[in-house]
């Protein structure tokens, strides 16, 4: 109803929203048949509700007109290909998109136009779960063919529909790893072509990457980004995949990402001088000389790195906060930055330091420099002051140490190999926190337990020492030399003895096999793993390139240049040429779909030979027996039949053959 209204108001624009909504019905099989009755009773019920004929005109002739607008974008939009995708089978689209000019035959699946309003077919397979149909379009769109002319004469006519879906859709990787992630896999497999002919062991490998690395205005593609965020490891490691990630890295974003470590890298240096080395040269007594320079080395930690880490902690919880990106950790919304490993250690860095500040001895010994202390002097740290704040402040010092080198494990990712080590390691740490739990839990169970019994032993004298000790045990740090003392005290040592059983031998031996399972599990997965780091840290860094330097990294790239496809076959452009292993992946089949005849664009592509399935076969199989079958039915049926015929009819002329001969005889008497 309130379409009808509109219709008067803004009759352009509705004209554009019906057109949209007509084309969404395309898809559904909507029969056009059921408008007219439908009109008919809208029109009926509004009659019942006013008696003002005018009103009535009105609405009969709005709807009337959304009607008839709906009907003629459905019959426009109702191809041979969309009718094809509401069946979901590969063989009906097959057929349907062979009729299409082969100049239009990627448009056929990529787009159908209504007016100012289109549909993307292929879009629509996926969203309606019509997979066969959309991995059919898609192997069709990447699928290289070529006419006589063309290959003859190395013209730039190749009709390749890569362009064509990546100029539709740029977000084709997207819109796959959400609503469809196993045709990513066809359509990376359609991005590659590898030649049938090995020459010296080797064999010519064309990637086409230039649609992944970059978009229509040059800038980057947001495709490694999207498979990144998908977390699968072994779509990660497609051939594909690894090829143009590791040519952005090597070539582009390992120098600046290393530039940025290495600023790191000095303030950790800085922090070791100042916290381990000039602090300890010369420890209550440090000279002139010490002192400035520890001053000077702890200035630059807390302006220098403390300050770097407050500026961009405040910029990711900002943005987080302004797209609302928080994640619920037992019910509490955390922003989602944190959930990287190394801006949450980031965080903690930052906290640490923050309290280190709080109980710096240089700052409580500002007004007291010049004290009668040893050591005295400017920037001291050894003043009366200072003394109730060293104890918390070393401890703190030694939790910053170790988070600058934990935070420094990301330079790992140079290499897959120590990199898939590392998060092996951290992905098996789930076995080692549960075995940490089981064994804190018995030995609260069994130190309160042993502190109930009457015994003499100072070692297991109350709870504390009975952890104590029984921690020692697991670790294989109690003194042996006093295991001897347990035989005067029976139920301390049987309590002992079954502690050391569950946890010495079971627990112990039960965290080696989990750990062993954990690892092999992981193991298969672990290069993907590594590489799903690399991307995302490839993605982060590449915000800090310049347009300039992205520019002149996809000129050294040369993607404008078209590549060999064979010696002399000069092909397409976009891609990357590689030389492989001729073994490493095998094929006699040539990827090139060549044609001969007319080199028409208005022409289809000529029906291919030998592209019948297996299902084919033996359907057309099942086909033929099902008629043979019939026909010998039907063949004895006629002659059971004939038979009984022949043999009536010999009953029936002997009969009168008899009569005829009684008759003759008569007649002779």
């Amino acid at each position: 109803v309130e379409m009808t209204i509109e219709m008067y108001r803004e009759p352009k624009k509705m004209v554009e929203d019906i057109s949209a909504l007509g084309l969404r019905h395309v898809g559904y099989a909507i029969p056009t048949e059921f408008f007219a009755p439908f009109v008919s009773g809208a029109v009926e019920v509004v009659r019942t509700m006013t008696t003002d004929e005018a009103a009535e005109d009105a609405f009969r002739w709005s709807l009337t007109l959304i009607s008839k607008i709906l009907v003629r974008t459905i019959l426009e939009g109702s191809t041979i290909v969309m009718k094809a995708i509401n069946t979901n089978q590969e063989k009906a689209l097959v057929k349907a998109v062979s009729v299409a000019p082969r100049g239009k035959r990627a448009t056929e699946l990529l787009k159908i136009s209504v007016g100012t309003q289109s549909i993307s077919p292929l879009y629509w397979a996926i969203e309606s779960g019509s997979l066969n149909c959309a991995r059919a379009m898609i192997v069709d769109l990447l699928t290289i063919r070529a006419d006589r002319d063309n290959y003859y004469y190395g013209c730039d006519n190749y009709y390749y529909g890569c362009d064509d879906l990546f100029a539709r859709h740029p977000e084709v990787i997207h819109k796959l790893c959400l609503d469809a992630a196993d045709l990513l896999w066809t359509l990376l497999d359609g991005l590659i072509w590898r030649s049938r002919l090995a020459f010296k062991g080797q064999r010519r490998v064309n990637y086409y990457v230039k649609h992944l690395i970059q978009d229509d205005e040059g800038r980057l593609n947001k495709a490694l980004e999207w498979i990144a965020e998908n977390k699968d490891p072994k779509l990660v490691s497609h051939p594909l995949v690894v090829l143009f990630s590791d040519l952005i890295w090597s070539r582009l974003a390992q120098w600046f990402f290393l530039f940025g470590r290495l600023y790191f890298l000095f303030t950790l240096i800085v922090f070791i001088v100042s916290q381990s080395i000039l602090s300890k040269l010369n420890e209550g007594f440090e000279g002139l000389e010490e002192h400035v320079a520890i001053f000077v080395c702890r200035c630059f930690i807390y302006l220098g790195s403390m300050c770097k880490l407050v500026y961009s902690q405040s910029r990711l919880f900002i943005m987080d906060f302004q797209t609302g990106s928080f994640t619920k950790i037992l019910q509490v919304p955390v922003p989602s930055y944190l959930m990287n490993l190394q801006e949450g250690g980031s965080l903690v860095l930052l906290i640490v330091l923050l309290l280190m500040g709080t109980q710096e001895p240089l700052f409580w010994c500002l007004e007291n420099q010049d004290g009668d202390f040893p050591g005295n002097g400017i920037f001291t740290t050894s003043c009366p002051e200072a003394k109730s704040h060293k104890d918390i402040y070393s401890v703190l010092s030694c939790i910053a140490m170790l988070m600058y080198f934990a935070l420094l494990t990301d330079l790992t990712i140079f290499s897959m190999r120590v990199s898939a080590y590392l998060l092996v390691c951290i992905r098996v740490l789930s076995e080692l926190t549960l075995f940490m739990l089981a064994m804190g839990f018995l030995i609260i169970a069994f130190a309160t337990s042993i502190s109930t019994l009457n015994h003499s032993r100072k070692d297991f004298a109350g709870i504390d020492n009975s952890m104590l000790s029984l921690f020692q045990m697991t670790l294989t740090m109690y003194p042996t030399s006093q295991f001897a003392d347990f035989e005067k005290e029976a139920w301390v040592l049987i309590a002992v003895a079954l502690y050391v059983i569950i946890v010495a031998i079971f627990l112990l031996n039960l965290l080696v096999a989990q750990l062993n399972q954990a690892y092999q599990a992981v193991f298969i997965d672990m290069q993907g793993y590594a590489r799903l780091n690399r991307a995302s840290v490839i993605v982060g860094t590449l915000e800090q390139v310049s347009p300039r330097r992205w520019t002149r990294f996809l000129e050294s790239l040369q993607l404008e240049e078209r590549l060999e496809f064979n010696e002399g076959d000069i092909g397409l452009a976009g891609g990357i040429q590689v030389l492989e292993p001729s073994n490493l992946n095998p094929t006699t089949v040539d990827a090139i779909r060549r044609f001969g005849g007319s080199t028409s664009t208005a022409m289809p592509w000529p029906e291919e030979e030998g592209m019948d399935g297996d299902d084919d076969k033996f359907e057309r199989l099942e086909k033929l027996i099902a008629r043979a079958t019939k026909s010998i039915s039907s063949g004895g049926g006629k002659k059971k039949g004939a038979g009984s015929s022949s043999a009536g009819g010999t009953g029936s002329s002997g009969a009168g053959g008899s009569d005829s001969a009684g008759r003759e005889e008569e007649g002779s008497d």
